[in-house]
């Protein structure tokens, strides 16, 4: 992926995050219940657009973030 549409998603990611309440360490908290082996450091590369997403994460963000894939993708 291109870096400048990784830094969007992320921020994206972090808008719809503090919309919902959660914080970084309470949505990796509850993605990793739903088995998704991720850290809150992790949490906080993707919302800079230091790291990559990976389908899993994505539908996951999608469910717990009450949110829809375009929310998170454009």
């Amino acid at each position: 992926m291109n870096i400048e549409v990784e830094k969007r998603i992320g921020e994206n990611i972090r808008k719809l995050r503090l919309n919902a309440g959660p914080t970084q360490e309470m949505l990796s908290a509850k993605m990793q219940v739903e088995g998704c082996d991720i850290t809150r450091s992790a949490i906080a590369k993707i919302e800079v657009g230091q790291r990559h997403l990976y389908p899993d994460e994505i539908i996951l963000l999608k469910t717990i973030l009450k949110v829809s894939y375009e929310d998170i993708l454009e």
